[in-house]
């Protein structure tokens, strides 16, 4: 099984007439059989109505500004908003100049009440983790969202203890550079780098870098990122010192 890849290496889907070209990442031809991560690239104008009648879809900005319209809602996209859409529930968006958003496809969703919710996780105030690793809160089930926690991982410089988790997660890496321990291997990771952690996994993401690295990931079942576990299941508790 494949556990990292990088967006550079993707070859994109232009969808004919809608303003919109898909970058497939992680799905299941690559082992990540709870979600489909990719990227999506609106052009300038209003795009195509579009829904999933078996996902629910949760979404972050990337690049660019505009407004998603889902149901009878408008919102205001930039980057850093995370965005949840109920499955079945039809939404598109109106840019002027381009709009890229990473979407992730959480199939078999729990039920929920809410048709959608947005969280700008710019303004959300900062959590910890273990080894000094902080973490805020995107689209969860506090939001409305019941499968998944969306969340934007801040890893300081240098290497964490090996851990797993018992939730199933994707990650895109928003900047900086690192490295990924895994099953013996190594690989790097820098803006654009993809990874799948299946549930248990034990692994490592290390800052190699001088400053923080970013990621954005999502997981199910929902909960907090900073649930961990060593290889021999002792609970990973971390400190405020």
């Amino acid at each position: 099984m494949r556990y990292w890849l990088n967006r550079s290496g993707a070859v994109a889907d232009e969808t004919s007439g809608d303003r919109v070209g898909v970058l497939p990442l992680f799905d299941d031809a690559q082992g990540c059989e709870k979600f489909a991560q990719r990227v999506l690239r609106f052009g300038a104008g209003r795009s195509g109505a579009r829904a999933d009648e078996e996902a629910d879809e949760v979404l972050f900005v990337l690049e660019g500004s505009g407004t998603a319209s889902v149901g009878e809602a408008t919102v205001p996209l930039r980057p850093g908003v995370g965005l949840f859409v109920r499955r079945a529930v039809e939404w598109s968006v109106e840019t002027e100049s381009g709009l890229e958003l990473l979407s992730v496809l959480v199939h078999d969703p729990e039920p929920t009440a809410s048709e959608h919710a947005a969280v700008d996780l710019a303004g959300e105030e900062r959590r910890s983790a273990t080894a000094a690793r902080q973490f805020v809160i995107g689209v969860s089930a506090e939001s409305g969202c019941s499968s998944v926690t969306q969340f934007i991982g801040f890893v300081p410089p240098g290497r964490a203890p090996d851990h797993f988790h018992r939730y199933d997660e994707v990650i895109y890496v928003l900047d900086g550079e690192g490295m990924l321990h895994v099953g013996g291997e190594d690989a790097p990771l820098g803006a654009g780098a993809c990874v799948h952690l299946p549930a248990r996994l034990v692994h490592c993401l290390e800052n190699t870098g001088e400053s923080e690295l970013r990621l954005l990931g999502v997981f199910r079942p929902s909960g907090s990122p900073a649930e961990a576990y060593y290889p021999d299941g002792t609970p990973a508790v971390h400190t405020d010192d």
